[in-house]
């Protein structure tokens, strides 16, 4: 069960290794681009190259799908990237059903776990496959690993690393459940937890009020998608990529949200503790640039 791309190399190593997957649960076609076209999802794509039946319900508790999905009489239900499952569904096979996570549950739990891992400026995340039970991404740990996060990395980066590595846990997974042999750990009800909330357009608003490193991590842990905004001369602008940039003296009576700029080669974001420096940006109903491609056509 799984929709996004982050699903499809989960798929594809399960069927390359031999599992006889019976059936890939995904959401219905959506319209897609400039034609609305329908169109389905990437696990949709992946499951019909790979000649597997897809089911792709509306309601997962109508009666007709829940029939459908006992006659297919799996052992074992795989969860990546997918929405919430009534119990009828998850506790229905024999082996239940695990899901794979993108952080080290118990943190970060929630619908956004890479891009919070990122704008908390944390040092290392990592993949989690879990037992799933009633309350979301809480049930018993079956196997973890951990992944850096560098400096230089955004969103994109660490998706891309823990799709790769969430497909050989899942690998990992489902042949120690295969052997009868497999941890499963409750997780640690003392830890203080971190969470990872939806991101709204209104989340990805930067506050400029913050210190300059937060303020990075925001924007890298919004970059590319859905991207880090901010308003300037009444304009808004997605910013993708920034750095700290140097104090130059002590500007103590600037305001937060200043700019500083030679409208050729910088432009530099007061921020509570020095300025940040805007790399590449996006005008609205612009294409993405970089700051000195931006200044050949606008002034700051």
């Amino acid at each position: 069960m799984g929709t996004p791309e982050f699903a499809v190399p989960s798929l594809e190593i399960l069927a390359k290794n031999k599992f006889n997957v019976v059936a890939v649960i995904t959401a219905p076609d959506k319209p897609q681009g400039r034609g609305q076209k329908l169109s389905g999802s990437p696990v949709k794509e992946a499951a019909l190259r790979l000649n597997i039946p897809v089911l792709q319900p509306t309601n997962l508790k109508a009666p007709e799908f829940i029939e459908e999905l006992k006659s297919y009489n799996a052992n074992l239900q795989v969860v990546v990237a997918f929405r919430m499952l009534p119990e009828v569904v998850w506790a229905m096979p024999q082996f239940g059903t695990f899901n794979l996570h993108a952080s080290l549950l118990p943190q970060y739990r929630g619908a956004a776990p890479i891009n919070w891992a990122i704008i908390n400026g944390e040092k290392e995340t990592g993949v989690t496959t879990f037992f799933l039970k009633h309350e979301i991404d809480t049930g018993s740990i079956i196997f973890q690993e951990k992944e850096p996060i560098h400096d230089t990395d955004n969103v994109g980066t660490v998706y891309e690393r823990l799709m790769r590595k969430g497909a050989h846990l899942v690998l990992k997974t489902v042949q120690a459940i295969e052997t009868g042999s497999y941890p499963s750990v409750p997780q640690d009800a003392q830890t203080e937890i971190k969470h990872a909330p939806k991101i709204f357009k209104e989340t990805c608003e930067i506050n400029w009020a913050q210190p300059s490193q937060r303020v990075v991590d925001f924007i890298r842990g919004l970059s590319p998608y859905p991207a880090a905004w901010t308003t300037l001369n009444g304009k808004n602008y997605k910013i993708f990529v920034a750095q700290k940039a140097p104090d130059q003296g002590r500007h103590l009576t600037i305001d937060s949200g200043s700019t500083r700029t030679d409208n050729k080669t910088h432009l530099d974001i007061r921020t509570s503790d020095g300025w940040v420096a805007i790399v590449e940006l996006q005008p609205e109903g612009k294409k993405r640039m970089t700051v000195e491609e931006f200044f050949r056509g606008n002034k700051v």
